[in-house]
């Protein structure tokens, strides 16, 4: 069966590999076959997370033929905090579309 791995090392930084799987292979054998050292990432709590589809899996789930496996970062910034933080930055004169009157 064919697999397809995608990771994202760093910002703008992606990896993508074409795996030839026996069938039944797991998402831990088919990290394995890669060969990319995921090392402290892979172990700590809040680590690497893995999806098949957008679809969060565990280790020991079984892949089949056709299947995208993408391992993501955990986020740096929760989006809505970061969000704030920017209109704080920006004030409300500059809040977006409704922040001007249309002209008549």
């Amino acid at each position: 069966m064919r697999v397809t791995v995608v990771w994202a090392s760093a910002p703008r930084t992606v990896q993508e590999v074409a795996l030839d799987l026996p069938d039944g292979a797991t998402v831990a054998q088919a990290l394995a076959v890669t060969g990319w050292d995921l090392g402290p990432l892979d172990a700590r709590p809040g680590g690497l997370a893995s999806s098949v589809w957008g679809r969060r899996v565990t280790p020991d789930t079984p892949l089949r033929d056709g299947d995208r496996l993408e391992l993501t970062r955990p986020l740096r910034v929760d989006p809505k905090v970061a969000r704030r933080e920017r209109f704080q930055r920006q004030g409300a004169r500059a809040a977006g579309l409704f922040a001007r009157t249309p002209k008549r």
